[in-house]
């Protein structure tokens, strides 16, 4: 299916009263950010999505895609399944070594240039994680933030999934801004659910969740685009602190003298 925009269409909140935003429309090329406190209802609107949902489940909502209510089977065929969900919980039942793992699901996938696809995969993980992949590694080895690293370029990569909704990928000490310098590269649809306020301004919409259910839905403009860049570089200094601790060093005053030098 050639999917140009899916449309989710509000329910009920948790105290059963309507939502507030009736209906948005997310279309390739779009970065969105779902926000609230914990609890709000912020996952049960990602899972919709990755559901389809049509009037099913305890919130009501009903997705579209290009219009038109998706046909039942359609959720729980794989082959038609455009959507690559990346949640908090990541354990592998599998001690395949990564490289295999890829070329698995790369053949799968019907790549045509397997051996290559699954090195690009591999580099395109590496530039999000601290630690670098080893193909030879078992994908039960992998720490948290690997695993997500690699659960996020094998869906872009190998999946060719139109739509990937990524759930708090900044609990797993991924480079969040070079994530999305990298994912906006891609004529894809991303839905982040986030508590970080650098992802959730550099998206180009933003909803708002309480009580479960959706409050309100604020546009980005050019003041948050510039308060993004801000906190961009706040977010550098702590990754440069986190290397240098990681590295083993021993911090003083004159390394942030040295880093202000660096990020002008």
């Amino acid at each position: 299916m050639d999917i140009q925009k899916i449309t989710v269409k509000g329910g009920l909140g948790k105290d059963g009263r309507k939502e507030n935003v009736e209906s948005f429309d997310l279309k390739i090329g779009d970065i969105v950010s779902i926000v609230g406190p914990t609890g709000c209802g912020k996952t049960t609107l990602i899972n919709d999505i990755e559901l389809f949902a049509n009037q099913n489940t305890p919130s009501g909502r009903q997705i579209l895609i290009n219009d038109e209510v998706i046909p039942e089977d359609f959720s729980f065929d794989p082959s038609k399944h455009p959507i690559a969900l990346i949640s908090q919980h990541t354990n592998f039942l599998s001690d395949l070594p990564v490289g295999e793992f890829l070329t698995i699901h790369a053949t799968v996938r019907g790549a045509e240039d397997i051996e290559n696809v699954v090195s690009e995969t591999i580099s395109f993980a590496n530039k999000l994680t601290g630690e670098a992949i080893i193909k030879e590694t078992a994908m039960t080895e992998l720490s948290g933030g690997q695993t997500r690293s690699l659960l996020i370029a094998d869906a872009v990569i190998i999946g060719n999934s139109p739509i990937i909704l990524l759930d708090e990928i900044e609990n797993a000490g991924i480079n969040k801004t070079k994530a999305i310098e990298l994912l906006k590269g891609y004529n894809k649809i991303f839905v982040f659910v986030t508590h970080d306020p650098t992802i959730a301004l550099f998206s180009d919409f933003r909803i708002i969740m309480k009580n479960g259910a959706m409050q309100k839905l604020i546009q980005s403009n050019e003041g948050e685009r510039a308060t993004a860049d801000k906190l961009k570089t706040m977010d550098n200094i702590i990754l440069y602190y986190r290397g240098l601790i990681r590295a083993g060093e021993e911090i003083n005053i004159n390394k942030l003298d040295e880093l202000s030098l660096l990020l002008k």
